[in-house]
């Protein structure tokens, strides 16, 4: 029977399920604070604060969440193991997905190993179903420690006071990599046009940059805004060498704003 529970200190990595018959059966894996208003902002899109990967791709159903980190930096952690599995030293025995294999099912087979190894194996996690339709039963030999619970219906999150240690710096106040649409943990690649608000992370926008067939970034594009920067002038903002922006002028050619920020 589906209900309704209250969870206060909440961190959860869900996955989504995309209903537009264009693109039915993609999915996502993210990490929130907010289930309810994740749902939300994913199916109103980026502007809304959804990620770039699941704009104008909706609407999308949140089938299932694991919570109970006790952090969200555990959470944070499980999100990009359970996006990357093949790039985690803990998951290397997985097997790779299969040509007949639905994504759906690949994620569910990912989990269900990720759940029963370590640090996971240890946490005390629920493996919660918000959308029972969605509903599917691990393997017997593939099931998750008996500590942590299979259990169906919503989930609302209780907010932690505003002045609670807990709430600083959790992942909702960080900002997405426009690139590769993880989370910016540490520092971020800024653009150097003072309208563009975009982030990224260094390697990403570096990659982005060795598109054009360089063996190292020399120049190249914002891929937000469209306009063309010098590596060099992004990396001494990246360092805080200096706190102006660069403008483009009607040439094409940067130039240093002498207004301060």
């Amino acid at each position: 029977m589906s209900d309704i529970h209250t969870v206060e200190h909440f961190y959860g990595v869900y996955l989504l399920y995309c209903t537009n018959p264009k693109y039915l059966g993609r999915t996502y894996i993210g990490y929130t604070v907010d289930p309810n208003r994740r749902i939300k902002q994913h199916n109103k899109g980026k502007k809304a604060g959804g990620a770039w990967k699941t704009s104008n791709k909706g609407p999308w159903d949140m089938v299932m969440i694991i919570h109970g980190f006790p952090n969200d930096i555990a959470a944070l952690r499980f999100e990009w193991a359970w996006q990357h599995p093949h790039s985690s030293r803990r998951l290397k025995h997985i097997a790779k997905k299969t040509y007949k294999e639905k994504v759906f099912d690949f994620c569910l087979r990912v989990l269900s190993e990720m759940l029963r190894v370590g640090p996971w194996n240890r946490l005390p996690l629920t493996v919660r179903w918000l959308k029972q339709e969605y509903a599917r039963e691990f393997p017997a030999n593939k099931v998750p420690p008996l500590h942590m619970p299979f259990c169906y219906g919503s989930v609302i999150s209780k907010k932690l006071p505003k002045n609670s240690d807990s709430t600083q710096n959790t992942a909702e106040s960080l900002e997405t990599c426009y690139i590769c649409d993880n989370y910016v943990e540490n520092k971020k690649m800024l653009c150097l046009n003072r309208n563009c608000n975009v982030a990224t992370h260094i390697l990403c926008l570096s990659k982005y940059f060795l598109q054009e067939g360089e063996y190292i970034p020399i120049e190249g594009k914002c891929p937000k805004c469209n306009e063309t920067f010098l590596w060099g002038d992004l990396v001494r903002k990246y360092k805080g060498c200096y706190n102006n922006d660069i403008k483009i002028n009607d040439q094409g050619d940067n130039f240093y704003d002498s207004d301060s920020d």
